[in-house]
Formats: C-alpha cells, sequence, structure tokens
C-alpha cells in the first residue's frame, strides 16, 4: 500500500481556509458561492455576482440551501423596506479589451463559423464556463 503525505498550511493573514465548490444553489435569479471551512466544519456562502454582500452559512447542504434561500429572501425585503432596488447579478452585456491580433482571430472564427462575432464569443465563453464548472 502506497502512502501519500499532504501538507496542510495555516492560511495566511486575510486568507481563510476553504475549499471553492464549483456546484452553486440558485434561487430567485441569485447564485450561491459557497465554500467549505474544514477547520470549523461549516459550509458558507455570499451571493455571488453582486457588490452588496449577503453572506450565510450551515453545517449541513440541506441547511445551506435553506440559509441561502432566507437569505435572498431577506436581501430582497430589507431593498423593498429600502425602497432600493435589488441588485441583479449581471447584465448580459459584457465589455472587455483584447489585443488587435486576438480580435482579428476572433473574427476570422467567427466568420468561419458563420456566425456574427458576438454569437460565436457568446458561444466560445458558455463552453469555457461550463468546462471550468465541471472541474
Amino acid at each position: 500500500m502506497k502512502s501519500v503525505a499532504t501538507k496542510v498550511s495555516k492560511p495566511k493573514a486575510g486568507q481563510t481556509r476553504a475549499a471553492k465548490s464549483d456546484a452553486g444553489f440558485s434561487y430567485k435569479g441569485y447564485t450561491a458561492r459557497i465554500e467549505f471551512d474544514a477547520e470549523d466544519e461549516i459550509f458558507t456562502g455570499r451571493i455571488a455576482g453582486i457588490s452588496d454582500v449577503v453572506g450565510f452559512h450551515a453545517d449541513t447542504v440541506k441547511g445551506l440551501k435553506a440559509a441561502f434561500r432566507e437569505a435572498v429572501d431577506d436581501y430582497l425585503d430589507t431593498c423593498a423596506r429600502l425602497s432600493k432596488p435589488p441588485q441583479k447579478a449581471y447584465s448580459g452585456q459584457l465589455m472587455f479589451r483584447v489585443s488587435p491580433e486576438l480580435h482579428a482571430s476572433a473574427a476570422v472564427a467567427a466568420e468561419v463559423a458563420g456566425k456574427s462575432l458576438n454569437a460565436w464569443a457568446e458561444e466560445v465563453l458558455r463552453l469555457a464556463a461550463e468546462r471550468q464548472s465541471r472541474r
């Protein structure tokens, strides 16, 4: 039988000891970013994609799902009480800069695929995001 050693180190200042999960929960258009803190043996989460900080935690997956739904409902209720529109995760519009060479390569690839650059880029980003989420 082979022995495997694992190095465990203390987190640096400002870091937490947590393993990210690629899976998240979705509810009312919001998605949870979930981590597990092995030291405290607790799941923690926050609503992903908004600048408002909305967190939740539980010690079971079932409890975490319930805590997430409660956090979203509380966030929406609080926004309504404050007459503040709740943030939505993303608008669907994305703008970023790339090198002229990459821009040209992408435009040619889109043309060869018979798609607009926007449709081609959306497909490429979707495939990359799906591949990343399976890790």
